[in-house]
């Protein structure tokens, strides 16, 4: 694609972790001349848009983020993407923490990449720490059966469910018994 860069382009960069997930939320409303979008998790190096983006951008474009964590998954890589991109001439926006960067010296700024930069980090990193928190727990309980997987239950043990409640127990019973939510014991009835 050419692209004219005798005038001031404004530079849209969009990410999301997953392709489920939409973008259209990021940055809806604002004129941009030139948007690069990823798909991938920002802690994946292999970010073809924001590469292309950072080769693309000028001196005196401005590059428009919805927010830090859009750009980068934590504080070291969101201030060398900044700084390099400010190193270039290109002033960088973000929506959501109403900030701009720019090549001209503003102790503020810098205070606030850094200290919004690490409220970030600090806040995956509790996220995480629950995460593992919780799993612990799980297996300490013998309930946790691995990442994204389901407890299979055998033929026999379907046909003692359907004995079990056509001889009144409870389902909430049966399915704490058998380690598996009341839901399936529900879709095990329909079988």
């Amino acid at each position: 694609m050419q692209t004219d860069h005798s005038r001031h382009q404004r530079i849209g960069y969009r990410r999301v972790s997953t392709l489920e997930q939409n973008t259209d939320r990021q940055l809806d409303g604002l004129q941009l001349d030139e948007e690069f979008e990823d798909k991938v998790s920002g802690k994946s190096m292999g970010r073809p848009a924001l590469l292309a983006m950072i080769k693309h951008a000028r001196k005196g474009d401005t590059v428009i983020v919805h927010s830090m964590d859009r750009l980068a998954r934590n504080l070291k890589d969101l201030k060398e993407i900044v700084d390099q991109l400010v190193d270039k001439g290109a002033n960088v926006q973000f929506v959501k923490e109403n900030l701009i960067f720019s090549g001209e010296a503003d102790p503020y700024s810098e205070l606030m990449l850094n200290m919004m930069g690490s409220f970030a980090e600090f806040e995956r990193a509790l996220i995480k720490s629950r995460q593992m928190e919780g799993i612990a727990v799980k297996k300490a309980a013998g309930g946790y059966a691995g990442k994204g997987r389901k407890k299979t239950i055998t033929d026999a043990q379907v046909a003692s469910i359907k004995e079990r409640v056509a001889a009144g127990d409870r389902k909430s019973v049966i399915a704490s018994d058998l380690n598996i939510s009341r839901e399936s014991v529900y879709k095990y009835l329909k079988k």
